[in-house]
């Protein structure tokens, strides 16, 4: 891996000020950021991140690039919890290997964007439709968890809910739907619009991104004690098994795209882990399976590992391949 480009990531300031809230609270800090002002960053960002995708799109030509992506995305959501289900069953029970199969199927917005400002840094471009591969890639995991869940254990009290419910509730999830609507904004705004917002779109992203790393840094360190006293197992999936879908992806991924940076996406979304749609999917849909445990995985270990170490090694797999 390239040593430079790893030490440029951990000097990068939104990665510094997630480490900034780790420490906060390692060092029992009473630093805090209000929920109202996290949740309204948090939706800035996915809205940015969407319009700005939509204006690519709306200039970008369709073509067959643009269906690969969005068929690689889904097969990504559908394979990874299929797979990653039977390796985590034969240490947990079946209502938590669901959960966290679905997790790891399904994406991390906040991981995504991210990603996207990495790929800014390396002046590397990426193409539009990879914000809609995103949209796409949050529910066809969490139907996948459900259905293997069910495929064990039958139909029990709450995990009678329909099929069509827990689909139709990963489209209506807030994040989920603000995205794709922004996406869609953006893309039928005329250039002449969108310059009117660019100033809140484009050059006070990174400020609020700094701001919401910090708060997830601070959310991440109250997790990780109760976290790593659920065993070495679910620690090292954290960790091995994103590395292992996003270098599978960032190498296959060239057999059918073209496009570095759309690569690279790919490969951090195949490497992330939601940690807000799936819980709030799977609290309706599996209530049995442990939130204090699939919610830190992804959130206190995976996404971390991600930007700090991850991003280098996918980049550094799809340049050498």
């Amino acid at each position: 891996m390239n040593l430079n480009l790893l030490i440029e990531n951990l000097t990068n300031p939104a990665l510094l000020f997630f480490v900034l809230g780790v420490l906060a609270v390692m060092v029992k800090s009473d630093l805090e950021i209000p929920p109202g002002s996290s949740k309204f960053i948090s939706l800035y960002l996915l809205f940015s991140i969407g319009f700005k995708g939509g204006q690519e799109l709306a200039h970008s030509t369709f073509d067959s690039q643009i269906v690969w992506s969005v068929l690689f995305g889904l097969a990504l959501s559908s394979l990874v919890p299929l797979y990653t289900f039977f390796i985590l069953k034969r240490k947990l029970n079946v209502y938590d290997s669901g959960a966290i199969a679905a997790a790891y199927g399904s994406v991390s917005a906040v991981t995504f964007v991210t990603a996207v400002t990495f790929l800014e840094v390396q002046n590397i471009p990426f193409s539009g439709h990879m914000v809609a591969v995103m949209a796409l890639m949050e529910a066809p995991a969490i139907i996948v968890g459900v259905i293997l869940i069910r495929a064990f254990v039958g139909n029990e009290g709450n995990e009678q809910q329909s099929l069509k419910h827990i689909v139709m509730h990963s489209i209506t999830n807030g994040s989920v739907w603000l995205i794709t609507g922004s996406l869609i904004i953006g893309y039928v705004a005329s250039e002449q619009h969108a310059q009117g917002i660019k100033p809140f779109t484009t050059d006070l992203f990174k400020g609020f991104l700094a701001i919401f790393l910090l708060d997830m840094g601070i959310t991440s360190g109250r997790k990780l004690k109760d976290f790593f006293q659920s065993g070495w197992f679910v620690t090292l999936f954290a960790v091995f098994i994103p590395l292992i879908n996003g270098s599978i992806t960032a190498i296959l991924s060239g057999m059918f795209i073209e496009d570095m940076g759309n690569r690279f996406i790919l490969a951090v979304l195949a490497a992330s882990a939601s940690y807000i749609a799936v819980p709030a999917a799977m609290k309706i849909a599996v209530p049995k399976a442990n939130p204090g445990l699939f919610i830190p995985m992804s959130l206190a270990v995976t996404f971390p590992f991600n930007i700090t170490f991850g991003m280098p090694i996918y980049l550094t797999i799809i340049q050498l391949f």
